[in-house]
């Protein structure tokens, strides 16, 4: 039997029949998985309904287990443990204080209680099992939990990213760190909502291990020969295309010092390195690299390229002002190459609270507005 003629085209069938087969697995694990995760969750809803209806106790997690553990015999995933933990996931994410902060951050859906279900369950099933039971292990704060939970579902973070992501506060950095980019005026709404979430408002390079002023270069230096690294610090999603990315403009060119692409926001994302102060100048610099990246760079179906500007330190107004005429979506962020304390001293150390409760209680109570003197207004 002669062999088949490959046809030239032949190599590129091959490689589109063998992507599909791919997303096809990928799309049914994920489907096996949020059917997995839904059933853990209706037998967690089941026991907690069961023992407040009808005052089961604790002992019906231990029966439940030991009867399904005859009935489904070498059938893993329904110890003991694990019924507890599905016992617990319900009841964590159905407490009064989880629904109202995702009330809270639903605004207008906030009053429909079937809403708010519904909410929930959808974001139970996206997450795997695994990383429920990581966020349960580490996670109180219903805030904290809504954070990571609704982190993850949207930016598909691996288990690692995740535990990565705790580790580094991600949470407490979003909530107590001002961002400052102009998205809101760059990009439509629901985009500009996606690239909020994937900016942070300070980067975490203590991995670098670097203690001393560094020229940008060096940094950049740094940051190639600990890639894994930062791109974890960076969050899931970004893939590398490369350092001193070449742009030509007529006779002359210019350079990109880290380029990136972002698998789910569709985009193309340039860090500008920088180990000053933020400049005003930096912003114009970053808006003209983006025009350029949008004309030659950028595919059809690709969204709007946004840029980063890393600097050592920002000034939000001064930001702002930088901002304002520039229609590319831009963001400054900060680095951070040491952490503000020595770890032996940290949470050890009164926060600024206790310091301020301290001194009000020594200092002598001030005057009240009745007896206090007017100051007097300055001429203009």
């Amino acid at each position: 039997m002669k062999p088949a003629v490959i046809a030239p085209d032949y190599s590129a069938f091959l490689t589109d029949v063998k992507s599909r087969i791919q997303t096809a697995r990928l799309a049914a694990g994920r489907a096996v998985n949020r059917e997995l995760v839904l059933l853990y969750w209706d037998i967690g809803r089941g026991i907690v309904e069961k023992q407040n209806l009808l005052g089961w106790g604790d002992s019906v997690v231990e029966a439940l287990a030991k009867d399904l553990g005859e009935a489904f015999p070498g059938m893993r995933g329904f110890s003991a443990s694990s019924l507890w933990r599905m016992r617990q996931l319900y009841a964590a994410l159905t407490a009064p204080e989880f629904l109202a902060q995702l009330a809270r951050e639903l605004a207008a859906k906030a009053n429909q209680p079937e809403i708010l279900a519904q909410a929930v369950r959808e974001l139970v099933g996206a997450i795997p099992w695994g990383h429920h039971v990581e966020m349960l292990n580490k996670l109180t704060a219903p805030a904290a939990r809504l954070f990571y939970l609704r982190a993850t579902a949207q930016f598909g973070w691996s288990r690692s990213v995740l535990l990565n992501q705790i580790k580094a506060q991600a949470f407490e950095r979003a909530k107590s760190e001002k961002k400052t980019h102009n998205f809101a005026v760059a990009l439509p709404e629901h985009f500009a909502e996606q690239a909020d979430e994937m900016l942070k408002s300070r980067y975490n390079l203590e991995f670098l291990g670097l203690a001393r002023p560094m020229r940008e270069r060096e940094l950049e230096d740094q940051l190639i020969g600990r890639l894994q690294h930062f791109i974890l610090e960076l969050g899931y999603g970004f893939c590398f295309v490369g350092r001193q990315y070449r742009l030509a403009l007529g006779q002359k060119e210019y350079f990109v010092d880290l380029l990136f692409y972002h698998r789910f926001l569709k985009t193309l994302v340039a860090f500008d390195l920088k180990v000053t102060a933020f400049e005003p100048e930096f912003a114009g610099k970053m808006d003209f690299y983006l025009n350029l990246l949008n004309e030659k760079e950028r595919a059809p179906d690709d969204r709007p390229s946004i840029g980063i500007i890393l600097c050592a330190e920002k000034d939000d107004v001064e930001v702002e002002f930088a901002l304002k005429s520039k229609t590319n979506p831009i963001g400054v962020a900060e680095y951070q190459l040491q952490s503000k304390l020595p770890a032996e001293f940290r949470g050890k150390l009164p926060t600024a609270k206790q310091l301020a409760d301290v001194v009000r209680a020594v200092l002598p109570t001030r005057p009240s507005s009745a007896s206090a003197v007017k100051p007097t207004k300055k001429s203009r």
